[in-house]
């Protein structure tokens, strides 16, 4: 459960590199609602909540569209692994470039806060970290296409994936824990999932493939074959065991 939610936004991916483009995907007021469940005993058992929401923000000075990410525990489990994440990034609203991006994780009293700064006339990235000592900040280069785990997912939302032919395989470097981390994404087709929220969808069908990852194409993530591309199940394979992410709500969609 620990690398519950880190697993989840790396599974949310998608199979083109993310480059910017003008927004056409995400909403201002959008929210999405998972059902977090883990294989136990040969059984999925729902254990925690994710919500993903996004939000406009004005500063005075300039406007931010807010992508916040939350993962909780429901109360029964929190005795025995209370998690209590908080994700955020504040982005350009026409065309998801990242400017700030937080992290606040609370995992079974295991707490620490991260704070990125980009800067694109310097082209580098103003990184702190905090556990239990002072914060502690590095200076790291910025590429031209890079990105925290939060704004990658919509990045990656806002391509035209179905431009990809089936059988596409991307390679994609996000920075977590200030470093780049690699996954290996692969379009396996389309595929129709039956949806509490929005009944019947076809989606597009992605494998996941990474070496802290257990198997090849066992890491699905299932996103919506239109204008939004809202990722409704994913199923994850780790080490550990098995799950999965199921969107139980979806509000606020853009189109």
């Amino acid at each position: 459960m620990k690398k519950l939610f880190i697993l989840v936004l790396l599974l949310s991916l998608g199979t083109v590199k993310a480059q910017t483009t003008a927004n056409t995907s995400i909403g201002e007021n959008e929210k999405l609602v998972y059902t977090a469940s883990y294989n136990m005993s040969g059984l999925l058992t729902n254990l925690a909540q994710v919500t993903m929401q996004t939000t406009r923000v004005n500063t005075g000075k300039s406007n931010y569209l807010r992508l916040k990410c939350n993962a909780a525990t429901y109360s029964k489990w929190d005795s025995f692994f209370k998690i209590r994440d908080v994700y955020e990034a504040y982005v350009n609203p026409s065309n998801l470039k990242p400017y700030l991006y937080k992290r606040d994780i609370n995992e079974g009293g295991y707490i620490k806060k991260e704070k990125y700064v980009y800067s694109y006339k310097s082209k580098t990235i103003k990184a702190t970290m905090q556990k239990k000592k002072e914060p502690n900040t590095k200076k790291l280069k910025m590429g031209n296409n890079t990105f925290d785990v939060v704004s990658t997912l919509y990045h990656i939302r806002n391509m035209d994936i179905g431009k990809a032919p089936v059988g596409t395989n991307q390679k994609m470097t996000i920075l977590f824990d200030r470093k780049p981390q690699t996954v290996y994404l692969k379009l396996l087709g389309k595929e129709t999932i039956s949806t509490k929220t929005m009944g019947n969808k076809e989606c597009y069908k992605i494998a996941v493939n990474n070496d802290a990852l257990k198997g090849t194409n066992k890491n699905i993530v299932y996103l919506t074959a239109d204008g939004n591309k809202v990722p409704v199940l994913i199923k994850f394979s780790i080490p550990a065991g098995t799950g999965q992410l199921t969107l139980t709500e979806a509000s606020g969609l853009k189109n």
